[in-house]
């Protein structure tokens, strides 16, 4: 059976999601709403709608082709109507200027092992593939297919992951999957509800679980200076690091601003004067950490 799932983008050649060099598979959907997401077009489950309005040549291309009348254009203004929007991609095929971008796309798992294998002889004996998004585990089955696929083919796997999931899932994925790069955002549940809009309870349970099945874990630690980065907040990390049985290391992931323009081309408001963190704060975050 060919499995399908939908992604919003296949990065080549990376080098900083797992050991080698990899291909990563960046899946939609997202169970957490963490207010600095960078990759915002990854939450929904559903293909979207990019519009940067910047780019816009008001040549009406858009408005032409699309079958729902969505797109209302002026001489001075372009407007996407999202309610009447179903993402079926048509304008942004139709767009000459790159102002309109589908964000989500139903891909088969065979054929993503396809386009995954034209890189293969760079892999060698430490790349492969790495499933991110958005959240691999909301697509299980999926996940497994792809999982399975690149084990098949000797390429080593790795899944970066909120670790918001059913047991069950973790369990179906936790046999193909070599490395599991887990993201951790705030150890404090009240903080974590108030950023990412979920408890993390399960994400420690299943964190435990996977430390508790021997399996290589890094922590991935978003921190963004004012929300996250406390010292309570970073001892607290560096406590439940200390506490797993094979100590994970611990890898910081400074706050960007890359996610803004994306958020804005989905008509949604970005986290107002986000910080960007200085070199001062990096280097207390390593302190603290100890790494």
């Amino acid at each position: 059976m060919n499995i399908s799932g939908m992604i919003f983008d296949l990065a080549r050649f990376s080098l900083h999601d797992g050991p080698g060099i990899r291909s990563v598979i960046f899946m939609k959907g997202c169970p957490l709403h963490c207010i600095w997401c960078h990759n915002p077009e990854s939450i929904s489950a559903h293909p979207e709608i990019l519009f940067a309005r910047e780019k816009c040549i008001n040549c009406r291309a858009c408005s032409q082709i699309c079958p729902q009348n969505a797109h209302t254009l002026s001489p001075d203004r372009h407007e996407l109507n999202r309610n009447l929007c179903l993402a079926c991609g048509k304008c942004a095929s139709g767009c000459f200027a790159g102002a309109l971008t589908l964000a989500g796309k139903r891909r088969s798992a065979a054929s993503i092992l396809e386009e995954a294998a034209k890189d293969a002889d760079y892999y060698g004996k430490t790349g492969g593939i790495t499933l991110s998004g958005g959240e691999p585990l909301a697509q299980p089955d999926f996940s497994a297919a792809l999982l399975d696929g690149a084990r098949k083919r000797s390429w080593t796997t790795a899944v970066e992951t909120c670790g918001m999931a059913h047991r069950q899932v973790i369990e179906q994925l936790l046999p193909l999957t070599d490395f599991w790069l887990f993201d951790i955002k705030a150890i404090d549940p009240l903080k974590h509800q108030k950023f990412t809009g979920r408890s993390n309870e399960i994400i420690l349970e299943n964190l435990r679980f996977l430390d508790a099945r021997n399996a290589n874990i890094e922590l991935h630690c978003p921190l963004i200076p004012g929300l996250n980065d406390s010292n309570d907040d970073l001892l607290a990390i560096r406590s439940l690091a200390d506490s797993l049985r094979r100590k994970p290391e611990i890898i910081i992931k400074p706050f960007h601003p890359f996610g803004r323009g994306k958020l804005l081309q989905l008509d949604t408001m970005p986290l107002e004067n986000a910080p960007i963190p200085e070199e001062k704060d990096i280097l207390r975050w390593k302190k603290l950490l100890r790494i």
